[in-house]
């Protein structure tokens, strides 16, 4: 761990308000300046320079668990289960995440979710787990590698902290709308807590650089492990060589950084929420400088070829008055179809899984019809456009009760218990949205339908969090 002693200030030329100060530091050998939390180079040449602007994204103090600790704290993100769901998970398990992400479990069942006294539980939750020394923050400024893996799958990111400024500009890309109410829940958790819980999950176009990086800083035993409830093995490492930190910071930070932009995939209400409590903040605070921590949000990065976006599936309530004959017929005037004798699970683009109770059909799209636009020509615009909308009377897919999404880590069996049950008409296998295709559409500036990519494997909550403050405070 990097250690400081802060001696005199001396001013390099810098005006007022911008002196730096030399610190004695054992960091791998290292000497560095220090100026609040940005480091600067004196004559090692792997000290790390971050720049005294506003950076893509930036080093930080991490509050983490302690490696014994865990595998029993850390938790699914809070918006995966429902109070319920959060409730039996969390029995028995005292420090689980889950009582600061999903606070409401510590409180009686007919509370409000959105009632004040559930933030401060969570806060009360959060402090108690910091004075029992179970998770502590971190001395210094730091990036961490993230590594996911599941089976014959491996994704590794980096998480740091993401400037809020470069999401206002659209350098930190979004591709959905968000929702007031779930907007309002993630600013009054972030303002009770003083920090950002969950992390944003956010892409990049793949640079060979990031993996040279990675690969070097990830040699040695990682810091922490856990395994998820799901299988999914979670391991991280704090990047503690200045040379590689200062890589890092060279590849997303500056004018000749290669990573210009990033996409976020997963989060944007927490990324939104993050922007509005910054400006809150920002007005509040006479001595605003921009590089307070609530100027950043907490983020995992990934290189887009490594993410894995799973199908998400569509089930429907009933046929909009049709029988079941009638409306095989109806589908086959807009999409090729074909009876299949088991479960159909889309092989390409354009094609589509359709359940009525006992067969399954395989729908193909005319690729001819198929439109330019990005948007358009999505599978979940073709089903909505040529069938959803026009035959079923499906409204604002947001809204409209006769509809449900099925996250494609159910399987396709989950698809045939919902209409064999009767609880449903008909389902929809759709094939998964591809990385270059939301892409496309952030670049675009246009936004995803809804429901249109699972991210899997899922971040956990817990293993890193972001404090609001440069320090812990009471």
């Amino acid at each position: 761990m990097l250690g400081l002693s802060i001696g005199k200030p001396f001013d390099l030329g810098k005006p007022r308000g911008q002196r730096l100060y030399r610190a004695a530091a054992t960091w791998e050998g290292c000497s560095i300046l220090r100026r609040r939390s940005n480091l600067l180079p004196v004559e090692s040449e792997t000290t790390l320079w971050l720049g005294l602007e506003m950076t893509l994204i930036r080093p930080f103090k991490a509050l983490r668990p302690l490696p014994q600790k865990a595998q029993e704290l850390t938790a699914p993100p809070y918006d995966v289960l429902d109070s319920q769901e959060a409730r039996a998970m969390a029995q028995g398990r005292p420090l689980s995440f889950l009582h600061i992400s999903k606070p409401e479990i510590d409180l009686d069942p007919e509370i409000d979710p959105y009632d004040e006294a559930v933030y401060l539980q969570g806060k009360e939750n959060l402090r108690r787990l910091i004075d029992q020394g179970i998770l502590v923050q971190d001395s210094q400024p730091l990036y961490y590698f993230y590594e996911m893996s599941l089976g014959g799958h491996h994704q590794m990111g980096l998480v740091a902290a993401a400037s809020v400024e470069k999401y206002d500009q659209n350098l930190i890309v979004k591709h959905e709308l968000t929702r007031e109410d779930k907007e309002l829940d993630r600013i009054r958790m972030i303002d009770t807590l003083n920090a950002q819980a969950s992390p944003v999950l956010l892409a990049f176009l793949s640079q060979s650089k990031f993996s040279e990086l990675a690969a070097k800083a990830t040699r040695g035993a990682a810091q922490l492990s856990v395994q998820s409830d799901d299988g999914v093995t979670h391991r991280l490492w704090p990047v503690l060589d200045p040379a590689l930190a200062k890589g890092i910071s060279d590849l997303f930070n500056g004018p000749q950084a290669p990573v210009k932009k990033l996409y976020i995939a997963d989060g944007h209400h927490r990324s939104a929420s993050a922007s509005k409590v910054a400006a809150k903040r920002k007005e509040a605070n006479p001595k605003h400088t921009g590089d307070e921590p609530y100027n950043y949000f907490l983020a995992v990065l990934y290189p887009a070829d490594q993410m894995k976006i799973l199908d998400y599936n569509r089930v429907v309530k009933d046929l909009n008055g049709l029988n079941q004959g009638d409306f095989v017929a109806q589908v086959a005037q807009v999409f090729s179809l074909k009876a299949e004798v088991g479960p159909v699970r889309p092989e390409a683009p354009g094609e589509v899984g359709m359940y009525l109770k006992g067969q399954w059909y395989r729908l193909t799209a005319p690729s001819d019809k198929i439109p330019a636009d990005p948007v358009a020509a999505l599978d979940v615009s073709l089903l909505y456009d040529w069938l959803l909308q026009p035959l079923l009377g499906i409204g604002n897919p947001r809204k409209d009760k006769r509809i449900d999404f099925v996250g494609g880590a159910r399987g396709l069996s989950e698809l045939e218990k919902r209409v064999d049950s009767g609880e449903m008409a008909v389902a929809f296998a759709m094939h998964p949205t591809q990385m270059e295709q939301v892409i496309a559409v952030a670049e675009a500036g246009e936004i995803m339908p809804p429901k249109s990519t699972w991210f899997e494997p899922k971040l956990v909550d817990g293993l890193v969090c972001h404090l609001l403050e440069e320090a812990l405070g009471g």
